[in-house]
């Protein structure tokens, strides 16, 4: 069974930065996209960034573009979101999100495989 395990969560106050880390256990790394998703209180889950081994292009949602970076480590089955810069508007739990095949999409629905979340808070 497939399993995503996120760390790296935490309070840090604004301008800071926090590294996430996504680690897959029974998943193929030559064949598949990883997204991470946010929710805040009150709001719907939305990709913040999505990665995949057949786009060299990541994608970022734009509030985040310059400030965050997604990466991979294949030979550990990691995937990785460097997040600087960061604002009280990033607060949220962060979810990474797997999916089989060679794209990448924003729409949480299309990903089979979630992470069960971590908390990002951003003091100002």
């Amino acid at each position: 069974e497939v399993q995503l395990t996120e760390s790296g969560g935490g309070l840090v106050q604004a301008g800071g930065s926090l590294r996430l880390s996504c680690a897959a256990s029974e998943f193929s790394f030559d064949n598949y996209a990883i997204a991470w998703f946010r929710q805040a209180p009150g709001k719907k889950r939305e990709a913040v960034s999505c990665i995949s081994t057949r786009d060299d292009t990541p994608y970022y949602d734009d509030p985040v573009k310059g400030r965050f970076t997604i990466s991979s480590d294949n030979a550990k089955n990691t995937v990785y979101l460097q997040m600087n810069s960061l604002k009280p508007e990033d607060t949220a739990v962060y979810y990474c999100a797997g999916r089989s095949g060679l794209y990448w999409y924003t729409e949480a629905a299309e990903y089979d495989y979630w992470g069960q979340g971590t908390q990002v808070t951003v003091s100002s």
